[in-house]
C-alpha cells in the first residue's frame, strides 16, 4: 500500500464531489447533526486544524476516490457550499466581522475566500486491496462513537458479505424500523449465529463480533446459509405488508418459532393464518401489559420481562420461542408433525433410480437427462417441508440443477 499526503483547498475538493464516494460499503451511514456541521464550519473559518482525511483511489482518468476516514467532514463541507444550513445566531464575529445565521453565499467576501482556499490534509492511499482498507478504517475510527455493527461492517471476509446481503432481503421491508446504523445487518448476523449455534443463542456484540472473525471463509451456499434464506423467504410470505407489530425483538423470536415450525411441522397448515395469530398475540399483549401484575396472566408478566431486559440473552430468545410456540399450537390444534424420517436409505434410493431408469423426473432445468449413480439427487415429490413422506412412492430421480431450481422445498 502507497500513501500521500496533499494539501486540497475546499472549492477543488467541492469540484469533484462527483468522484468522491463518500459511502463505500464498509463506511456508517452519515451521521451528523447541524450543530456538528456548524462548528466544523466555524473551526475553518477561524483557521484552526482539522484532522487528516484518508482516501482510497480506485480510478485512473478521471482520478475517483473511496472516503475511508473524514465522510462526515466532507458532507458537512458540502452541504455549507451548497447552502443546506447556516452558521448560529449566537456565533462571534471573526476579525469584526459578523458570520451569525450566515449561509455560505451570505459570508463576507474575505471569509467566503478564505473558506474557499482552506486546505484540507487529504492522505491518497493507492495499491491497497479490501482487507487493508477495511483494517484501515478500523483503526482510524477506533475511540470514536462507532456502534458495534457499523464496526462489523468493516471487518474483512465472507461471513460479512454474507450478512450484507441478508440484510436487502425484502422481508426487512416489511418491519417500521429503519435500517439506521445497520440495524438490518445487527439482526441478520444474530439470525446468523442463532442457525450456526442450532438455535436460540447468545447474540449479543461479543458473541457477533467472534462469530465474523471465525467465520472469514464462511460458506454462502451451505445448509445454514440456506436455511437462513429459507426461513426469512418463509417471513416474507407471511408478512405480505409493513407490519408495525414487527419490532426488533419480535422479529427475532419469530425467526426462532418459524425455524422451529419448519424442522418440525407442516407449515402450510397455519402459515396462511400466522400473521393474524402473530396480530392477535400482540393484542393480547398489550391488553395484559395494561393490567397491574397482580391481574394479569403471570406467563405474561414474565414475558414483559423477557422483551425488556436482556433481549439478547440465550435464556430470553429461548423463553419467548417456547411460549409463542405453545400459543400457537393452542390455536392451531390440528397441525401435523413431519415424517421423523427426512432422507432416504440406501435401498430407497436404490429402488427409486432403478425405478425411474436413473432419468430426471423433474425435467425443470432440463428435458430428463440420464444420470449416473453418482451424479443425482432423490427428490420429494410432496416436499418433506408439506408433510410428504420419506417413501419409494414419494421419491423420483432429480438432476442438481432441476432440484435446486425448486426454491428451498424439500
Amino acid at each position: 500500500m502507497n500513501s500521500n499526503k496533499k494539501p486540497w483547498p475546499l472549492k477543488t475538493i467541492h469540484g469533484i464531489r462527483e468522484r468522491i464516494d463518500t459511502n463505500p460499503d464498509f463506511q456508517r451511514p452519515a451521521v451528523w447533526g447541524r450543530s456538528q456541521k456548524q462548528l466544523l464550519v466555524d473551526t475553518i473559518l477561524r483557521d484552526y486544524d482539522v484532522p487528516k482525511l484518508y482516501w482510497r483511489k480506485i480510478a485512473s482518468k478521471p482520478d475517483k476516490y473511496d472516503v475511508v476516514d473524514g465522510q462526515q467532514r466532507l458532507r458537512a463541507v458540502w452541504d455549507f457550499f451548497e447552502g443546506k444550513f447556516k452558521l448560529p445566531q449566537d456565533t462571534d464575529p471573526i476579525d469584526d466581522m459578523e458570520i451569525a445565521g450566515c449561509k455560505y453565499d451570505d459570508l463576507p467576501d474575505e471569509l467566503r475566500m478564505k473558506f474557499d482556499v482552506y486546505a484540507l490534509d487529504v492522505v491518497v492511499l493507492e495499491d491497497t486491496d479490501e482487507d487493508e482498507v477495511r483494517e484501515m478504517f478500523l483503526r482510524l475510527q477506533n475511540g470514536t462513537s462507532l456502534k458495534a455493527q457499523e464496526k462489523r461492517n468493516a471487518y474483512p471476509g465472507r461471513m460479512r458479505d454474507f450478512v450484507r446481503e441478508l440484510s436487502k432481503h425484502a422481508f426487512f421491508g416489511k418491519v417500521p424500523f429503519l435500517n439506521s446504523r445497520y440495524t438490518y445487518d445487527h439482526i441478520a448476523a444474530q439470525m446468523v449465529c442463532m442457525e450456526l449455534a442450532g438455535g436460540p443463542t447468545n447474540v449479543k456484540d461479543a458473541d457477533l463480533n467472534r462469530m465474523y472473525e471465525n467465520n472469514k471463509e464462511f460458506d454462502a451456499k451451505s445448509l445454514e446459509a440456506r436455511s437462513v434464506v429459507r426461513i426469512l423467504n418463509t417471513l416474507n410470505e407471511i408478512f405480505s405488508e409493513k407490519t408495525p407489530e414487527l419490532e426488533r425483538y419480535n422479529v427475532i423470536s419469530l425467526y426462532c418459532v418459524v425455524a422451529e415450525l419448519l424442522k418440525q411441522y407442516v407449515i402450510e397448515d397455519v402459515k396462511t393464518n400466522f400473521f393474524n395469530w402473530f396480530v392477535e398475540f400482540e393484542r393480547e399483549r398489550h391488553t395484559q401489559e395494561a393490567k397491574p401484575s397482580d391481574e394479569a396472566i403471570p406467563e405474561w408478566v414474565t414475558y414483559k420481562e423477557k422483551i425488556s431486559h436482556s433481549t439478547d440473552a440465550e435464556e430470553s430468545i429461548r423463553w419467548r420461542m417456547e411460549y409463542m410456540l405453545r400459543n400457537l399450537l393452542e390455536k392451531f390444534t390440528g397441525l401435523r408433525l413431519k415424517d421423523n424420517q427426512r432422507d432416504f436409505t440406501h435401498l430407497q434410493r436404490l429402488a427409486i433410480f432403478r425405478r425411474d431408469g436413473g432419468i430426471c423426473q423433474l425435467r425443470i432445468k432440463c428435458e430428463g437427462v440420464k444420470l449416473t449413480w453418482d451424479d443425482w439427487h432423490c427428490d420429494h415429490k410432496t416436499p418433506w417441508s408439506k408433510g410428504g413422506k420419506t417413501t419409494v412412492e414419494n421419491g423420483q430421480v432429480s438432476c442438481s440443477a432441476c432440484n435446486t431450481s425448486k426454491g428451498g422445498e424439500e
